[in-house]
């Protein structure tokens, strides 16, 4: 279902919803205690499949409950307690505090729509390297200050977007890997080194818990949040290239040099073909900087070894912007995959520009040579280095 808020938010799917979140939460209890009794911390008598005990109805429950404690956490466990009995009731959590679940749960969330949004960035940079080598020679006006400036080309410009998209796709593949979070009450993992005997196997059983869920292990970040606003950031970025072309895209629809693959409609105006998906890619780079600013503020706002208030903000914080931030990815393929490129107009356009040959005029008289028969400077080499950079790029997620 989508929402009415933001359209093509069904786009995203699971991705950070509620529903993947609960089920994060239990993964990261069920993997827990199968990593006690795996390690003979736990006796062999306290496994137990705590996936199996509750279900998707219970997350209205445990949602309403979460009020009371400050997270969901506290009231699942109770839950999964009161459901397993015996032994499997008196070890699981055990070494575990609130946050190291919760942390956790949402790491592997954002595992989840990171993936989803590189395979978008992948995906557009193939198209946008198939623009360049089949469109790319076209004359296209450039514009500085929204007015006619220097003769261009088609490359020229799908360039640019291109070399946005590849800065935004290195800014993802710098994350390090999302890792678990297993600090214990006060992030000293004092519960489980009393549990196993020593500090090496305490961060051992912590290594181990984050194989069973395949994230990566990590000393403990209860207020160490860069693991939260660095995913923020790098999810901005996208954000900002996508913005970027879907600007260029509104300009070039204005002049009938771009259209949308299939626009939208209006309900008063029939001959209207909105740019539907232009429109809505403005808005998720306009939305999600002060989203990645809440979180920034949270993490500032940490204190102590748990903070009071600062980790609480940044839950729905972080849910919102990766979920908008899945739909935009998926919003941006689409767009450039049916994006209309109408060079007869392009070319139209720069003919009758005026003004675009005077700075060539006074450059070849400051040197004393006739000028030469264009004015593209060195595009041609400047988007060859971007299809190169591309092709590399590629080359290393293939």
């Amino acid at each position: 279902m989508s929402g009415l808020f933001w359209p093509g938010d069904h786009r995203a799917g699971s991705a950070m919803s509620e529903a993947a979140f609960f089920e994060a939460l239990l993964a990261a209890e069920n993997a827990w205690l199968a990593t006690l009794v795996a390690a003979g911390v736990a006796p062999s008598t306290a496994a137990a499949d705590l996936g199996a005990l509750v279900e998707r109805a219970d997350l209205d429950e445990i949602a309403a409950g979460a009020e009371r404690d400050g997270n969901p956490v506290t009231g699942l466990v109770a839950m999964l307690r009161s459901r397993a009995g015996g032994d499997a009731a008196r070890w699981l959590h055990r070494g575990l505090t609130s946050q190291d679940v919760l942390d956790t749960a949402l790491m592997l969330c954002l595992r989840d729509a990171v993936a989803k949004v590189r395979g978008d960035v992948i995906a557009q940079v193939h198209r946008l390297v198939a623009l360049i080598e089949t469109r790319g020679a076209a004359p296209m006006l450039t514009h500085t200050l929204t007015q006619p400036a220097l003769p261009g080309t088609a490359g020229g410009k799908f360039a640019i977007w291109l070399t946005a998209v590849l800065d935004a796709a290195d800014t993802l593949d710098a994350l390090p890997p999302q890792a678990v979070s297993a600090g214990g009450a006060a992030g000293t993992l004092a519960a489980t080194t009393e549990l196993t005997g020593s500090p090496q196997a305490a961060i051992a059983l912590t290594e181990q818990w984050a194989a069973a869920l395949g994230l990566a292990p990590a000393t403990p970040w209860h207020t160490t949040r860069s693991p939260i606003t660095r995913t923020g950031d790098a999810f901005v970025g996208c954000c900002d290239a996508w913005g970027h072309i879907a600007n260029d895209v509104a300009a070039g629809v204005r002049t009938g040099e771009l259209a949308e693959g299939t626009g939208g409609g209006s309900s008063t105006m029939p001959h209207k073909n909105n740019p539907v998906l232009t429109v809505l890619l403005r808005r998720a780079a306009l939305a999600a900087p002060p989203l990645a600013a809440t979180l920034h503020a949270a993490s500032a706002a940490s204190v102590d070894e748990r903070a009071d208030g600062g980790w609480h903000a940044e839950w729905a914080t972080l849910a919102t912007l990766a979920r908008r931030t899945v739909v935009a990815a998926s919003q941006a393929t689409e767009l450039l995959t049916g994006l209309q490129f109408d060079s007869a107009r392009a070319t139209a356009n720069q003919a009758a520009a005026q003004g675009i040959y005077d700075e060539q005029q006074t450059m070849s008289t400051l040197v004393g040579k006739p000028p030469a028969p264009d004015y593209l400077g060195a595009t041609e080499a400047l988007v060859d280095a971007a299809v190169r950079r591309a092709h590399q790029y590629l080359k290393e997620t293939s």
